[in-house]
């Protein structure tokens, strides 16, 4: 009897023990996961502002070279009447 009480025991302890770690090893693997999802939502974010900022220098570098050719049709319009004259 004194061996079926003392391994009830010794297995409680033991279960015990194993919930107390898997309890702590869980709680440090999701502050781990955390920090990551932090860390990779940061980078998305900045890559997604480079997109972004590619994206308005992509319009505006459109709206400069609508102008350089409007420009340049002007100065052959103007060369154009200078030699008819």
């Amino acid at each position: 009897m004194e061996v079926i009480i003392s391994s009830t025991i010794s297995a409680a302890v033991t279960l015990i023990v194993c919930l107390i770690s898997n309890h702590s090893q869980n709680e440090k693997t999701r502050a781990l996961m955390e920090y990551k999802l932090e860390e990779l939502t940061k980078r998305v974010d900045k890559h997604n502002n480079t997109i972004e900022r590619t994206y308005n220098l992509e319009q505006r570098m459109a709206v400069s070279e609508e102008q350089i050719r409007v420009a340049n049709h002007r100065i052959a319009d103007l060369e154009h009447d200078h030699k008819e004259d």
